[in-house]
């Protein structure tokens, strides 16, 4: 296993959240709080326990710079965080749930070297403006599937040369989402091959995981540890329900 990258030019981790959404997603219905795509400080998949915000917030190693409300009119917010260790940024994008769509389009611009450029952020630590990498070496997708519900109407096309590294936590993601991620050009790290609860202890798991330079089987390997210790169940099935490469 490996041990946290050696400082370097810094890296990007890009998030894309599809708050839950009872009313506008294909999801087996949620208590009502946790399922309003529109309220992000009690969704299931951002400000609930273990909603990607809340639970970064609570993790030590990590320290959230910044937030950001509504910075474009399909995100309602934006939390930026840094990774102490290895001065790794993650951004993570908080969709409306019936933003569903656009999320996971903007998750395959950032697998094919698409995404805009953000620039700089104003912490929230005295205002200072901090700037973060220009393009996302590892884009992540955390949601449901949207894939079973709608075809993707578009490909996305790789650009550049950089490595890019992708990751999707949604149900059965691997066979919705091979065929778009295939001309982005980016390498799958973990994804799954059933029906799974996207929270963010797997993705805090895997990041820490792609941090530390290990392997796609040794971030496979983190993420089932994680999802078996907090769904409680066994490793040898939380194993099965992810996998790296293709």
């Amino acid at each position: 296993m490996g041990g946290v990258r050696a400082q370097g030019a810094a890296r990007l981790v890009h998030v894309f959240v599809a708050l839950a959404d009872n009313a506008h997603q294909g999801i087996v219905p949620v208590p009502a709080a946790l399922g309003n795509g529109d309220d992000a400080g009690r969704n299931l998949y951002w400000g609930a326990a273990f909603g990607v915000r809340t639970f970064f917030k609570r993790s030590g190693g990590w320290k959230e710079i910044a937030v950001v409300e509504n910075p474009n009119s399909y995100v309602i917010e934006r939390s930026v965080f840094l990774h102490e260790a290895s001065g790794t940024y993650l951004i993570a994008d908080g969709y409306r749930g019936r933003e569903i769509r656009e999320a996971i389009h903007d998750f395959f611009r950032a697998a094919a070297g698409q995404d805009p450029e953000i620039g700089e952020v104003r912490t929230t630590d005295g205002g200072k403006k901090v700037r973060v990498p220009s393009k996302p070496s590892l884009a992540v997708y955390v949601g449901h599937d949207g894939l079973m519900d709608f075809a993707l109407e578009k490909t996305f096309q790789g650009v550049g040369e950089e490595k890019r590294e992708a990751m999707v936590l949604a149900c059965a993601s691997k066979s919705f989402f091979a065929a778009g991620l295939r001309p982005t050009g980016a390498q799958p790290l973990l994804w799954t091959t059933g029906l799974m609860a996207p929270e963010a202890y797997t993705l805090r798991a895997a990041v820490e995981g792609w941090i530390a330079g290990e392997t796609g089987e040794e971030i496979r390997e983190r993420a089932a540890g994680a999802y078996a210790k907090y769904q409680k169940i066994g490793v040898a099935g939380a194993r099965r329900l992810f996998a790296s490469g293709w």
